[in-house]
């Protein structure tokens, strides 16, 4: 469903209260005198950089809790699992899933894969047609291209009709080990979780230097979140490879239909009725990376404004008492390093052309990357199943930091966004190519889609 005006604007003042706030911060040190220009910036390196360092390290030398054991589960302790997929034009990719899917080690009878194919325009129909036909796990759902609601939308459809204890939230080009549910499903009820998300691997990296850069990404965002929840903070849902307890999720509300990211937006509505979430480094979930910058950029902004959406739309809840301590911490370091120093960068680069003085931001900025780039080594020299992850050396550590240079660019322009113009929301998706990397289960037909998707695509519900 398409934003309520007064939701909408409300976001559009808060992006706008908070370009200027941070706007202020960025200009403001070039007024002070030479001597003292630097220290909110020191301030802020010392403080933060010494947070995400006691992160990262953490994770670097602790015991790693979060790899699944190889053992399989007992057979009398296999709930029911429901495997959820919205597809719409995924004629590249949706035969493979459905094998990989049948790949899967659990019980039969206690496996059900659900497809909400919405509104697709190309092959995907017949495809899953002709799939139910041998594999009878396989359940499919139509809705109408205008629906409304965007993934969300397709989610909450099937949501009213699964009975399993567990739901997994797959992309249609997701590929699983086969035996990821023996492992993530017991992992997850020991733990206590009411969601998992498993660690995104690329299993194109060797692509070009953009997916290799991509892959770096995904480790170094797995370690970050591993070692947040060590601190006593957060973790954050994925969307692809999320695997939900149906019970959490209807006591939240199943998913928000109003939102850029449901997967984000999820996050912290769990958060916020204390219903944690882990993360699991092994097994991983393989998912495609884009190829291209176009690509990068469209997708990036979708993900930038869904996470400063959510602390727009949660943030009384988050300096609540609902919340501890360690929690509202972690927040509050990530809020920063994540969404506030981009823009503050961008405004201490202004400041720095209309008074012609030195920067006073690059502190700041310098520790933040660095430290990324240390997370990314570490991340990247850890032990991980699935697709091999980039070597590390010196260029591969280099490219993963200019790569996340881009943050610096997509968070200032999605916030001025955000700020100035009206939102609607419209169905996306990701172009997924259906390439063969390898995979003995089934390569994908090179006579099918690709070259007929839409390139303009991304894979969840946007703003235009």
């Amino acid at each position: 469903m398409a934003a309520g005006g007064s939701d909408s604007d409300r976001r559009r003042a808060k992006a706008a209260l908070f370009l200027a706030c941070c706007g202020l911060v960025g200009i403001a040190p070039h007024w002070l005198p030479p001597g003292r220009s630097l220290v909110p910036a020191l301030t802020l390196a010392t403080l933060l950089g010494g947070y995400s360092l006691r992160t990262v390290l953490l994770q670097a030398f602790r015991r790693r809790p979060s790899e699944a054991p190889a053992a399989a589960a007992p057979a009398g302790a296999c709930p029911a699992v429901d495997v959820v997929v919205a597809a719409r034009d995924e004629q590249a990719v949706i035969a493979r899933l459905v094998e990989r899917i049948a790949a899967l080690r659990w019980p039969e009878g206690q496996l059900a894969l659900w497809v909400v194919d919405d509104g697709s325009d190309d092959r995907t129909p017949e495809l899953l047609a002709e799939l139910q036909g041998r594999h009878p796990f396989l359940r499919v759902l139509r809705r109408p291209r205008d629906a409304g609601g965007g993934k969300s939308g397709a989610l909450n459809l099937v949501l009213q009709q699964l009975g399993g204890r567990w739901m997994l939230v797959l992309d249609a080009d997701a590929d699983l080990q086969p035996d990821v549910l023996e492992r993530l499903v017991p992992w997850a009820e020991a733990g206590g979780w009411a969601a998992v998300q498993l660690r995104k691997a690329v299993v194109n990296a060797q692509t070009n230097l953009l997916t290799a850069a991509q892959a770096m990404e995904m480790a170094f965002d797995a370690m970050i979140q591993e070692g947040r929840l060590a601190n006593g903070g957060v973790a954050e849902l994925r969307g692809n490879g999320q695997l939900l307890s149906r019970e959490a999720l209807l006591k939240v509300g199943g998913f928000n239909e109003d939102t850029v990211t449901d997967d984000l937006d999820l996050s912290f509505r769990l958060l916020l009725e204390g219903l944690p979430i882990g993360v699991l480094w092994d097994p991983p979930v393989q998912e495609e990376a884009v190829l291209t910058l176009p690509a990068l950029w469209r997708q990036r902004q979708r993900w930038a404004e869904g996470g400063l959406q959510r602390f727009f739309d949660y943030g009384s809840g988050l300096v609540s008492d609902r919340l501890g301590f360690s929690q509202k911490l972690d927040l509050t370091c990530f809020f920063l390093l994540q969404y506030v120093l981009p823009v503050v960068a961008s405004a201490d680069l202004i400041g720095t052309l209309l008074t012609r003085t030195a920067p006073t931001m690059w502190p700041f900025s310098i520790v933040a990357l660095a430290l990324s780039g240390m997370a990314i080594a570490t991340g990247c020299r850890r032990p991980s199943e699935g697709p091999p992850l980039p070597e590390m050396n010196p260029f591969s550590a280099g490219l993963g930091i200019v790569y996340l240079v881009h943050w610096f660019l997509v968070i200032p322009w999605v916030t001025l966004k955000m700020a100035l113009l009206p939102k609607k929301l419209v169905w996306v998706k990701t172009l997924h190519l259906g390439q063969d990397h390898g995979d003995p289960l089934l390569a994908a037909d090179p006579g099918e889609g690709p070259m007929e998707s839409d390139p303009e695509l991304a894979s969840e519900a946007s703003h235009v």
